[in-house]
């Protein structure tokens, strides 16, 4: 399959992770992802641009409640109140694999994929956080269709999140007066 690429040939056009890639690259920032319903997908759409190595320093995929904690140290009595799918434990997961992963950056997904609903969660319902220098943001999501739509919007949508954050940051290191 031949990929349209970018001027300088270094990033697919239209992939929703080449922006925020290439802004991180440009920030010399780096970036983990911590994962449960999108399984790796959100792992996978980062590192299909090249030239990523300098910016992503590697996932978790939690999918196993118990290894949210395990592994991303989401606290256990958070996840036992709440359960999996919260905003809370969005942003648990996020700051969790910052650290865990040496990263500037933690992008984190939860949510409820289907076919079923899960712990009194709708199949849809998804969060997603951004834990950077400048701190934390969560946003909620309720999609619509089938497991594989929901997945692959929840994707696009935590990089659109980490874009906006990204984004934010360049603004407010701006020097006043200048053109962001």
């Amino acid at each position: 399959m031949d990929v349209e690429t970018d001027a300088d040939g270094a990033r697919p056009v239209g992939s929703p992770a080449a922006g925020v890639v290439h802004a991180l690259a440009q920030r010399r920032e780096t970036l983990a992802t911590i994962e449960s319903l999108t399984g790796g997908l959100l792992a996978a759409s980062i590192v299909e641009i090249a030239g990523v190595s300098g910016v992503y320093r590697g996932g978790l995929v939690v999918y196993a409640t118990e290894l949210k904690a395990q592994l991303a140290g989401v606290p256990e009595d958070l996840l036992d109140d709440r359960g999996p799918v919260d905003p809370d434990v969005a942003v648990a997961l996020a700051e969790g694999g910052r650290r865990r992963c040496g990263a500037d950056w933690g992008l984190a997904t939860t949510g409820v994929a289907g076919p079923e609903p899960q712990d009194g969660k709708p199949v849809g319902l998804v969060y997603a956080a951004v834990a950077g220098p400048s701190g934390t943001d969560v946003r909620r999501f309720d999609l619509d269709g089938g497991r594989d739509h929901i997945r692959s919007a929840a994707v696009i949508e935590a990089l659109r999140l980490l874009a906006e954050r990204v984004h934010a940051a360049d603004r407010d290191a701006a020097p006043a007066g200048s053109a962001a």
